[in-house]
Order: C-alpha cells, then sequence, then structure tokens
C-alpha cells in the first residue's frame, strides 16, 4: 500500500526511468546467477543475489570473475 502511493506520487519521467533500471538488473542478475550456479561459485552467486547494484555486480563478476572455459 506504501509502495503504491509512493509510485503514485513519481513523476513519468522517474518512475520510466526506475522501470528501465530495474528491468537491466534483472536482466545482468539473471545471467550472472546463471552463471554462478553452473560454476558452484557459491560467494558470488549470494552477493548478486542479495546486492541491489543496477546491474554494476553482475557485470563485473561477468566480465572479471567467472570461471572460464577451457578449450
Amino acid at each position: 500500500m506504501i509502495e503504491a502511493l509512493w509510485l503514485a506520487g513519481l513523476s513519468g519521467g522517474l518512475l520510466a526511468c526506475l522501470i528501465v533500471i530495474g528491468i537491466w538488473e534483472l536482466i545482468w542478475k539473471g545471467i550472472a546467477l546463471w552463471k554462478c550456479g553452473r560454476h558452484n561459485q557459491l560467494a558470488w552467486f549470494v552477493c548478486i543475489l542479495i546486492l541491489n547494484t543496477a546491474g554494476i555486480l553482475p557485470i563485473i563478476y561477468l566480465l572479471f570473475f567467472q570461471k572460464k572455459k577451457k578449450r
């Protein structure tokens, strides 16, 4: 109820921006959680699951810390 009242007071542009950021984070978080789970990296999985960083932490994980495939 309180969230609905708070969202009603936001301007249209700010609300649209929040929705875009939410979708952005959901996509990156989903990809990163999938990779963490497949590589048994529990610490990264928990950190990415708990922390909301607008997609920054999942991107850092995907670029620098995920296990690389052996060729």
